[in-house]
């Protein structure tokens, strides 16, 4: 199977940005592409730099949205994974991964779990905690554990997922840095990113999509100076071996997944058969006195 992942910056306004990203995905699906994988929130600016009311507004077309990716995944008979600002009524907003299948129907759904609440992605104040629990979405070309950026740094999301039958795990993200980081910490930070998703991919034997924006983008409060989205996407394989990576430009990259090697490499490292469960009671505590 060929998956594409468009890495892509914001350009000035929704209606821009969305024509562009449709272009890519065309030929995304002209170069064969069957899975096209989008970045976090990818029609507008990353508006969670501060914590405004007005932002709230972007979710209101939330089904006009959902109408339009879907006719896009249906044009191009692709399965489409999107991220999307989601209203379900007045006060109550998630960050969604929608997934399209080849005929435009909606294959499921995921609501970011894990919200984060830092300087510059302030998400807490948007976003209220998934409530679909961390459930694959079976699509034509398989069953897709789908997570949300800051999930990506929890094993216990990835590994639910694999034991509910996930073939690959994506991850759509929005992550940069400040450009009064120094040189050293930007290092340690995108390392450690990189890092943490690979032992996802390790430690249950499915490779690993991790898609993420580029450009810099202006914190509209003005209290900050903005955020560079790093990108550095990439597709790593069971074993953790990066198969593609991008730089911190746009970029689609393309890659084939083989699941047969998924299976070699989980008959060679079975994991899954070793674990103690009946000695993790202890993870359901949020911490052990």
């Amino acid at each position: 199977m060929k998956i594409a992942l468009l890495q892509k910056k914001f350009y000035e306004n929704k209606h821009l940005t969305i024509n562009k990203t449709v272009k890519d995905i065309k030929e995304a699906s002209l170069n064969g592409a069957e899975l096209i994988v989008l970045q976090e929130l990818h029609q507008n600016e990353y508006f969670c730099q501060s914590e405004d009311v007005k932002f709230f507004d972007y979710a209101s077309s939330w089904d006009e949205d959902v109408r339009f990716w879907a006719s896009v995944a249906k044009e191009n008979k692709v399965v489409l994974v999107t991220s999307l600002f989601e209203r379900r009524t007045a006060g109550l907003y998630h960050n969604t991964a929608v997934v399209f299948d080849k005929d435009g129907s909606v294959a499921g759904k995921y609501r970011k779990m894990h919200i984060p609440d830092d300087p510059g992605f302030y998400e807490k104040f948007y976003f209220t905690p998934g409530d679909l629990g961390f459930e694959p979405i079976q699509t034509s070309v398989g069953k897709l554990g789908v997570l949300i950026c800051w999930d990506q740094w929890y094993p216990e999301a990835s590994r639910l997922m694999t034991l509910k039958g996930a073939e690959i795990l994506i991850y759509p993200t929005a992550i940069g840095w400040f450009d009064d980081d120094s040189i050293e910490e930007k290092k340690r930070q995108l390392d450690a990113w990189i890092t943490i998703q690979r032992s996802h991919a390790i430690a249950n034997g499915v490779p690993v999509v991790s898609v993420n924006r580029v450009g810099f983008e202006k914190d509209s409060s003005g209290v900050m100076k903005g955020i560079k989205f790093w990108g550095n996407s990439f597709v790593c394989d069971p074993q953790g071996q990066i198969l593609v990576e991008a730089d911190s430009n746009e970029k689609t990259l393309y890659v084939d997944i083989n699941h047969e090697r998924t299976k070699e490499v989980r008959d060679i490292w079975p994991f899954l058969r070793d674990r103690r469960i009946e000695a993790y009671g202890n993870l359901l505590k949020r911490y052990c006195d």
